[in-house]
């Protein structure tokens, strides 16, 4: 039987009110709040190779930053997030090399069922998110769970990123959608 941690893992449905998770989340809230508040690059620096995952060589994050639990995440070297980005994290979170994101960038596996009674029961799943190589997300984008981003993509500021796209596009809009292809050297 598996544990409800290795259900929210797998993108099943889990009790999110399950001591464990609860714990782990409280966790990485305090290690995100210690990141957030600390003063020099080497504090954070420490701190954030405590909270995530895998993290490549030469990464910046810019506080505010918050997780739901930080081990779901995996980001590649040359990374930058500036001010206020949320990564929930319920499923895995792959960034790859050279990724760069904007200001309140929004990641978020975490989902709810639609009908009412089973959203109400407490229960919730989440799916993956991956993100290619050189891929650069624009201020106020979202990206919401299932969605796999190619390699070169663009994200328009302010997108709500739902479907996955190939290498090489710049997308934006409320749903994102194509709007050039990227010629690449």
């Amino acid at each position: 039987m598996k544990t409800e941690m290795e259900k929210m893992i797998a993108g099943e449905l889990y009790n999110a009110d399950n001591e464990v998770l609860v714990n782990k989340r409280k966790s990485a809230h305090l290690l995100a709040h210690r990141f957030n508040q600390a003063e020099t690059d080497k504090e954070r620096k420490k701190i954030i190779n405590e909270l995530l995952g895998k993290i490549g060589e030469n990464i910046t994050i810019n506080p505010t930053f918050r997780v739901d639990y930080g081990f779901n995440i995996e980001v590649g070297d040359n990374f930058f997030a500036n001010f206020n980005c949320v990564f929930l994290d319920v499923c895995s979170i792959t960034i790859g090399r050279n990724a760069m994101l904007g200001p309140g960038v929004n990641i978020v596996t975490a989902e709810h069922p639609i009908k009412p009674n089973e959203r109400n029961s407490g229960y919730e799943f989440g799916r993956p998110i991956t993100i290619g190589d050189n891929c650069w997300i624009g201020a106020q984008a979202t990206i919401v769970g299932g969605v796999t981003l190619g390699d070169n993509v663009v994200v328009a500021a302010g997108a709500v990123v739902k479907s996955s796209f190939p290498d090489n596009v710049v997308v934006g809009g409320v749903p994102a959608k194509i709007i050039k292809t990227i010629e690449v050297d």
